[in-house]
């Protein structure tokens, strides 16, 4: 029996009136996996992010979290997932170390042990009130308050949003440890290289529409490489026009670049009609892939 989905939404619908919400959005997420979620400013990933946590309500459609319904067993659900909003909104009077304690009380308690960790981890001062926090430190702190109770679930949207790249590593590490922990995160990022090294699959959405959800490997795999192959002498351009998913093909001297867009084979074949001295693939990276998506008039 196949074992049952952390969260699984059916037809997740959002309607804004004249303004964009989300539509008919549908995804699995698994126990241990980090699913990234992909799109522009606009397209959607707050408000499903919002409807997952039952801040928001559905005009249509339904969302589960550990099999419960997100609405009728929102608080059962809530204790079991750490939430990061995308805009996030603190007690500015308050100290860190005070506002923890109260939302960790809020939770039936909290180790301060585990606490004192995460700050140590972060680089986060607890002693410091709020208001006389940068956007970055803040940032810190509202990450703590969601990891620090070890939910079963993270829905982080713009985790590293404001910090600087030692600390966005050092997030990366507890995400990972929380996944080899049995643990599942849901991901909101624009940070790509990020998505890419975390995320065991993605999902794009566009214009409130779900476009893709894939493995990273396969997102990859759909998308253009670039090629550049050095010859032992020139070669016809003639030989590389034509070729089936070849594009922008471009001669000078020996060397000859190209685009590809999914199968090598053909670009392979008629480059071994000739001397081959050197062959150099660039590996799209995910904002490529990302852009791609975006760049056709049709979902893919």
């Amino acid at each position: 029996m196949a074992e049952q989905p952390v969260i699984q939404t059916r037809q997740l619908t959002k309607s804004y009136g004249r303004h964009r919400g989300i539509e008919d959005v549908t995804f699995d997420v698994t126990r241990g996996e980090v699913f990234g979620f992909l799109g522009p400013n606009g397209a959607g990933k707050t408000t499903t992010i919002r409807l997952l946590m039952d801040l928001i309500r559905p005009t249509a459609g339904a969302a589960w979290i550990f099999g419960l319904d997100v609405r009728a067993q929102g608080l059962e659900v809530r204790r079991r997932v750490g939430y990061l909003p995308g805009e996030l909104r603190l007690y500015e009077g308050m100290r860190s170390e005070d506002l923890l304690r109260y939302l960790g009380h809020l939770r039936g308690g909290v180790g301060w042990a585990e606490v004192k960790r995460l700050a140590d981890r972060l680089g986060a001062d607890l002693d410091r009130r709020i208001g006389e926090l940068s956007s970055g430190n803040k940032q810190k702190v509202g990450l703590i308050q969601a990891l620090m109770h070890r939910p079963d679930l993270l829905i982080l949207d713009e985790p590293t949003a404001g910090l600087d790249p030692l600390i966005q590593h050092e997030i990366h590490a507890l995400l990972s440890e929380a996944v080899a922990d049995g643990r599942s995160v849901f991901l909101s990022s624009h940070i790509l290289p990020e998505v890419e090294a975390l995320c065991h699959r993605v999902g794009i959405i566009r214009e409130g529409r779900l476009v893709a959800v894939e493995e990273i490997d396969a997102l990859k795999a759909r998308a253009l490489r670039r090629l550049e192959i050095q010859f032992a002498t020139a070669v016809p351009p003639a030989a590389f026009a034509n070729l089936a998913g070849v594009q922008d093909v471009s001669t000078q001297d020996s060397v000859v670049r190209c685009t590809v867009v999914g199968s090598l084979d053909a670009v392979i074949k008629a480059a071994a009609r000739f001397e081959v001295v050197n062959v150099v693939s660039h590996e799209p990276g995910l904002e490529e892939i990302f852009l791609a998506y975006y760049g056709g008039t049709d979902a893919p």
